[in-house]
């Protein structure tokens, strides 16, 4: 019997984590003829089933209010107190409607009961999934003890309570092992590992008439060697090791081209960069401007590319994280058959190097004798579609849709007897 799914965050639109993968449950979901709706405080989802509350969004100037007033000290004015409950009030009411409207079955909280950039939305959702006992499959990227920034607080009660919940109505879901063990430890909440997924199933199509253009537009030669590093410009991506690599290379065909910007956590990084790859000789280009969530053309009448786009076109990947909760830059590298360089940060070491990869990996640094085997990869054809080709099958096996649809089938199974 098909189900009335409502999916709900503090935001559902752009590129990060959360909108990506609560896209894809939604897709697998869709498999089995459930229909998903959407809660959320900013959303690019179809208006028809949406829900969008401006005071659900993290960055909403109350919200904003409130956070500057819990983060960085231990002790909260009343006056505090009183705002965070009356718009946990509102919310509360907002997602009873919202439930009300499109006559849902069962909740999937995205996030927003894992990281508390929004207190009193995760209050909010608290309360109702106890007020309702409505069954609810929890979807955690990533909690707050993973994050410095919210060590030092004035809400302790509030992540007890709602960051996550221990609910019996309430199915836990977390990115990787390490996740499910520190929720098992610190909140006595049992959780299965559902990882980042990719639609290996379904091929991605060749680079079409608007994608033909790339390397031209970002002025990379033909004979050029494509590297991009597919992240944001902040420092846990660890870029100097890109530059590294590309300097040990000693190929002036090597473009070093970043996909997105700096600014998340200020441009001194990308200064650094910069005044590195000058240092090393490496040529190095942020095409931030040039890339979008999608296609169209900007001001002067250039076009702008999906990084799914860049993603054909390139010749090899650099994904030297010093962290990442699971890592999806891996997985779509991968998709589109591409060689890969990556650092192996705890998540990786732990989740996905034992699937049995052929992956080019780093501990921290980069050496000459890495580099002389990406030049290898770079200049044998027959090595690279063996590593690729090897990959893609590796990657089908385990980070696949299956791998969603039998757990969400099960869970529904569960909750809804279903």
């Amino acid at each position: 019997m098909a189900q009335n799914i409502g999916f709900i965050s503090t935001r559902f639109a752009g590129q990060d984590g959360v909108s990506l993968e609560s896209a894809k449950w939604a897709e697998v979901l869709w498999d089995d003829r459930h229909i998903s709706y959407w809660y959320s405080g900013q959303s690019d989802r179809n208006p028809d089933i949406s829900y969008i509350v401006p005071e659900a969004y993290f960055g909403f100037s109350e919200n904003q209010w409130i956070n500057e007033r819990i983060w960085g000290m231990d002790q909260r004015d009343r006056f505090v107190t009183e705002r965070i409950r009356s718009l946990a009030d509102y919310l509360k009411g907002t997602i009873y409607h919202f439930v009300d409207k499109f006559d849902i079955d069962l909740l999937i909280p995205q996030n927003c009961l894992a990281i508390p950039m929004h207190i009193p939305l995760g209050i909010a959702l608290t309360e109702f999934l106890s007020e309702t006992r409505m069954p609810a499959i929890a979807h955690h990227h990533d909690f707050f003890w993973e994050r410095t920034r919210f060590s030092v607080h004035s809400v302790p009660e509030y992540l007890d309570m709602s960051f996550p919940p221990k609910l019996s109505n309430m199915r836990d879901v977390v990115i990787n092992q390490e996740a499910q063990e520190q929720l098992a430890l610190r909140k006595g909440i049992s959780s299965l590992v559902i990882p980042n997924v990719f639609d290996f199933d379904n091929p991605p199509d060749p680079a079409d008439e608007y994608a033909s253009d790339v390397r031209k537009e970002l002025g990379v030669a033909d004979d050029d060697f494509f590297i991009l590093q597919p992240t944001r410009v902040v420092p846990r991506k660890g870029i100097e090791q890109a530059i590294k690599l590309v300097s040990l290379l000693k190929d002036p065909r090597c473009k070093l081209v970043i996909s997105h910007e700096a600014g998340d956590e200020g441009y001194e990084y990308l200064g650094m960069l910069e005044q590195l790859a000058k240092e090393e000789e490496v040529d190095m280009r942020v095409v931030a401007d040039r890339v979008g969530e999608v296609r169209h053309r900007d001001s002067e009448g250039r076009k702008v590319y999906t990084l799914w786009d860049l993603y054909l076109h390139a010749d090899f990947v650099t994904y030297p994280s010093l962290y990442e909760g699971f890592g999806n830059a891996l997985l779509e590298a991968i998709y589109f058959r591409k060689p890969i360089l990556i650092n192996r940060y705890s998540i990786f070491v732990r989740d996905i190097e034992p699937k049995g990869f052929r992956l080019l990996t780093m501990d921290g640094f980069v050496t000459p004798s890495l580099a002389s085997r990406v030049r290898r990869i770079l200049t044998d054809e027959k090595l690279r579609e063996d590593i690729v080709e090897h990959n893609y099958e590796v990657a089908r096996q385990f980070y696949s849709y299956s791998v969603v649809r039998s757990n969400l089938r099960a869970f529904l199974a569960s909750l809804v007897g279903y």
